[in-house]
């Protein structure tokens, strides 16, 4: 039995909750995760699993080794990278989650440089617009957008964006053009219908601060869904200038209300507390960050 493979086995077990998901990860089958766990409580004579029918969860003396072995393995990954220097290659597996829309457009366009800088790097990519269970899908770091408030994670602002009051040219000779926070009351806007969106808005002008409900008759919890809609002319749509960036340049959608502001958005770097950021992770942040905003994270 080779020693760092069975921690990493168990560290996968632990985090994921189940043999079948820690095969997943492992992309083995999951009995060889089950013999490979049974091999390693046999060589360390103690329980490291209680098993039962609400799943897997570590026994005390498991939770101790899982502390040491998760370090241990970091530790491992890190000194290879220490004793290979500056030419150092990343390799093996980083799992990546964020919300579609924004990784389809302002990721995606840039990933084929990271994958050419680091060829024995793999990307697993998980994209949900809901926030999903960093541990349970084994993510190592996660974008998101919005306030942070979960404790059990670790975030790094990556950056902020504006948010604005958008359509198309079209939608607004229809409509009319608000002339103020107030008259988007008698506007249809396509609502995203997630934390981060919503139908209460608060715009300031100055010391001057105006709350306004809008109201539409399409909702989705998917931006892919509200960036279409927008783009279809169905309303207007208020959210951060990422998602249409490239058609405000082309004139295809146009802003209002340009002398009001909302609060900006901010996107993160999330990832699991208590687990130092893998080289992997801190290369993969900082390529978003020099990608996205232009800047250099110390």
């Amino acid at each position: 039995m080779h020693l760092l493979s069975a921690m990493e086995a168990f560290v996968y077990v632990v985090e994921t909750g189940s043999f079948s998901a820690a095969a997943r990860r492992l992309r083995i089958g999951q009995p060889a995760v089950s013999k490979t766990i049974a091999q390693l409580e046999a060589e360390l004579g103690v329980h490291l699993l209680l098993r039962s029918t609400h799943g897997l969860t570590p026994t005390e003396s498991g939770q101790n080794f899982y502390e040491h072995a998760r370090r241990t393995l970091e530790a491992a990954e890190e000194a290879v990278l220490a004793a290979q220097g500056p030419r150092a290659a990343l390799s093996g597996r980083l799992r990546v989650s964020g919300p579609v829309t924004f990784v389809r457009l302002h990721l995606m366009p840039h990933l084929p440089d990271f994958l050419a800088a680091h060829p024995a790097l793999d990307i697993d990519l998980f994209l949900e617009d809901r926030n999903i269970d960093l541990i349970e899908a084994g993510v190592d770091v996660a974008l998101r957008m919005g306030v942070q408030t979960d404790s059990a994670l670790t975030a790094r602002r990556l950056g902020h964006n504006p948010r604005l009051v958008m359509g198309t040219p079209d939608y607004f000779v229809r409509a009319g053009v608000p002339q103020s926070p107030q008259e988007l009351e008698q506007h249809q806007a396509v609502i995203y219908d997630l934390r981060g969106g919503g139908s209460s808005w608060t715009f300031r002008q100055g010391n001057h601060e105006v709350a306004v409900s809008v109201r539409g008759r399409l909702r989705s919890t998917g931006m892919e869904a509200v960036r279409e809609a927008v783009l279809s002319g169905i309303g207007l749509g208020i959210m951060s200038e990422w998602m249409f960036r490239r058609e405000l340049a082309s004139g295809q959608i146009v802003s209002v209300l340009q002398d009001w502001s909302l609060p900006p958005i901010d996107l993160w770097a999330v990832s699991p507390s208590g687990r130092a950021a893998s080289a992997k992770t801190r290369a993969f942040v900082a390529f978003v960050a020099e990608r996205v905003f232009g800047t250099t994270l110390p």
